[in-house]
């Protein structure tokens, strides 16, 4: 079948560097699923009231209320931990994007979609999760 030995020797390269590369993308992904499965957001209201801490799901995993928040009515409360859980979400997509980048590279398109599947599950407009200016400060 091969009659040229150069053109059968470069098409086992050929092969040899797709198998690496193959290789080498799945291990990048799979310490990205890693570190993407401990990740967490933070947030906290400008005045250090509440801090809202969620997990890599956008649970709620930590919440933290200043005895301050005891001078304001409950609705007000209420309102800073809501923002202030959007804020962290905000927070858990900044991470997942600046992990993916490092990872796969900020024009991968993987690495797109992955952001932007987070983003659309914890920032969709007017759903808990939507992470705006304006909102309290992130931390990192």
């Amino acid at each position: 079948m091969w009659t040229d030995d150069d053109a059968l020797d470069a098409t086992r390269r050929r092969v040899d560097e797709w198998e690496s590369t193959i290789a080498a993308r799945s291990a990048r992904t799979t310490a990205l699923t890693r570190e993407l499965a401990v990740l967490t957001g933070t947030a906290r209201t400008a005045d250090g009231t509440v801090e809202v801490t969620v997990d890599a799901h956008g649970r709620l995993v930590g919440l933290r209320l200043d005895d301050r928040v005891r001078a304001r009515s409950g609705a007000r409360t209420a309102e800073a931990v809501l923002e202030t859980v959007r804020a962290a979400y905000a927070d858990l997509v900044e991470r997942v994007r600046a992990a993916a980048d490092a990872t796969l590279g900020a024009d991968d398109p993987t690495a797109r979609a992955l952001v932007e599947s987070y983003a659309s599950r914890l920032e969709r407009p007017g759903a808990p999760g939507r992470g705006t200016a304006g909102h309290p400060s992130t931390t990192q």
